[in-house]
């Protein structure tokens, strides 16, 4: 099935917020027994550290990638590369075996979940911010 450029921005920026949301809800439920100043400070710097050195980069790597494809329409998985897809698999797999396994405690799910979901959440609305921005060149 095959779709316009500007769809494959709105599929990542859906994709990205559902993921963002999901994992921020992971944390902030296991928050509640976990809340701690030292613990808000390490969900700000996890947050930081995962959309400046990460997920801003990788948006901008998509968005330009998507933006150059020589045909208007494009199978509607690409909106990331093999690359891409294999990080997010390795993520999900990593995540949900510590939580499976409680290879970490919670509290450091509380505070490390909920700074990297806000990122992956942030990352999902630029990708439909983009999707907007550059509307017109994509149609």
């Amino acid at each position: 099935m095959k779709v316009k450029k500007q769809t494959l921005l709105v599929i990542a920026s859906i994709v990205w917020m559902a993921a963002g949301f999901n994992i921020v809800r992971i944390g902030l439920i296991t928050y509640v027994n976990h809340i701690t100043v030292l613990n808000i400070l390490l969900s700000i710097g996890v947050f930081l550290i995962f959309w400046f050195l990460i997920f801003s980069k990788l948006v901008v790597k998509h968005t330009n990638r998507i933006i150059n494809y020589e045909e208007k329409y494009q199978l509607f998985y690409k909106f990331f590369d093999l690359k891409s897809f294999l990080i997010m698999a390795f993520m999900m797999t990593f995540g949900i075996l510590i939580r499976t396994f409680n290879l970490a405690p919670d509290s450091f799910i509380a505070f490390f979940y909920t700074g990297l979901g806000a990122a992956l959440f942030l990352a999902g609305i630029l990708f439909g911010v983009n999707a907007w921005k550059y509307r017109e060149a994509l149609a």
